[in-house]
């Protein structure tokens, strides 16, 4: 153990991201491990969001769609996005939910692929976006159909009557990253068209949309991009596909000339054709300065830290005595994201006990314990106050206190 504790003074002393905690409002005596759900607000997003408020809306009123470039926002905070997932300008914009992303971008793929009438998926993908696909499906009717592949095989099943693959990239549950290069490949190969939700995975670690030649992604912002409970998503439509994809949601604001008001839709000819209603201004406000945090950190070295973090937090459970009882259901380090998921038939009550020791992780259906890592804000001396808090709650049973048992309507 003393080994550990001298290790976790070396690596915050040494650590280059360190300086990043002091951009956000965090409460004192909690440390925050959920960040793979809800990210923190940061320090310039809580000005921002007075500056929009009292003055660009209160005080510039309807002048501020100009003077103040809202009418924007979408396009700007999309490219700020799209450094951060790995894609060059005008291939990302900032809009609507992931949920209606996802609609936009199924519909846009099985129209690109007319002969084809497979969507293809996971059975543990995140369940919005099955729904939407199953959605999707039910309105269209006749020969389309979903079809469930196997996690640990993805590429091997893969046909070529399939119009769309659409994944995860990170396990919501177990934390398990899947291969979105080799993937991606092995669809094209069978002239698929990749759609990747990219929820866990942008502003975690290195994501690279480009490189890795993805068609479509989603994403939302609330997370580890840090835009506050209900930020707008976004969408990612690969450059190649821009002059021959349509999506079906045609709003005002995705027409070639909005503010022409012509009786006819005519889609912008760039990803801004995703664009549906009016933008929230308010939340994108908040979500470009948010963003901001971002604007010199680099992605691999953000993801070094992140795996960083694991690593000491598995050895001081270890160290604990306490493995046994919370056995890992993530996968090796190379093979997951952000985030560590204990499996525990009391995972919920465990979940509880903790955040009443200041340690704040969430729970997942139905018997998963969610540690997510954020590299910003995080130390490594978080880590080992959050096991030792961990490691007492469990050997003295805490969590089975009835105050802990009652489930909350959000878990």
């Amino acid at each position: 153990m003393n080994q550990i504790k001298s290790t976790i003074s070396r690596l915050d002393s040494q650590d280059t991201l360190a300086s990043y905690r002091e951009a956000f409002l965090l409460p004192e005596n909690t440390i925050y491990l959920d960040g793979n759900s809800l990210g923190p607000l940061p320090k310039v997003a809580q000005r921002r969001a007075g500056e929009v408020v009292e003055q660009q809306w209160g005080k510039g009123l309807i002048t501020s769609w100009n003077q103040h470039d809202w009418i924007s926002l979408p396009a700007r905070v999309g490219d700020k996005i799209a450094r951060l997932v790995g894609a060059k300008e005008n291939q990302v914009v900032c809009c609507d939910t992931i949920s209606v992303n996802v609609f936009k971008l199924l519909s846009g793929a099985l129209a690109m692929r007319p002969s084809r009438f497979v969507i293809a998926t996971t059975q543990d993908n995140f369940p919005t976006d099955i729904y939407m696909a199953q959605g999707l499906v039910k309105q269209l009717g006749g020969e389309y159909e979903i079809r469930y592949l196997d996690e640990e095989n993805i590429a091997g099943q893969l046909t070529d009557d399939i119009a769309a693959l659409m994944l995860t990239q990170v396990n919501f549950r177990t934390g398990r990253k899947l291969d979105m290069q080799a993937i991606t490949a092995a669809a094209h190969e069978k002239d698929i068209l990749t759609v990747w939700d990219l929820a866990h995975s942008a502003g975690a670690f290195e994501v690279k949309l480009d490189e890795c030649e993805v068609d479509f992604a989603v994403g939302c912002s609330y997370k580890y991009l840090n835009g506050g409970p209900g930020a707008p998503a976004f969408i990612y439509v690969a450059q190649r596909h821009q002059a021959n994809y349509t999506q079906p949601l045609s709003g005002w604001m995705g027409h070639k000339t909005p503010f022409a008001f012509t009786p006819d839709y005519e889609p912008h000819p760039s990803v801004a054709q995703n664009l549906c209603g009016t933008p929230s201004v308010i939340a994108m406000s908040v979500l470009d300065a948010a963003l901001s945090v971002f604007d010199n950190v680099s992605m691999s070295e953000l993801d070094i830290k992140s795996k960083k973090l694991q690593q000491v937090f598995l050895s001081l459970l270890e160290s604990s005595e306490i493995a046994h009882l919370l056995p890992l259901a993530s996968p090796l380090e190379d093979e997951r994201g952000s985030q560590l998921a204990f499996r525990h038939n009391e995972a919920y009550a465990i979940c509880q006990a903790w955040i009443s020791e200041g340690v704040i992780a969430d729970f997942r259906a139905p018997d998963i314990l969610r540690v997510g890592f954020a590299p910003l804000y995080l130390s490594f001396t978080d880590m080992q106050q959050a096991v030792e808090k961990l490691a007492a709650i469990m050997t003295g049973k805490q969590y089975l206190n009835t105050e802990f048992q009652s489930k909350l309507q959000v878990t």
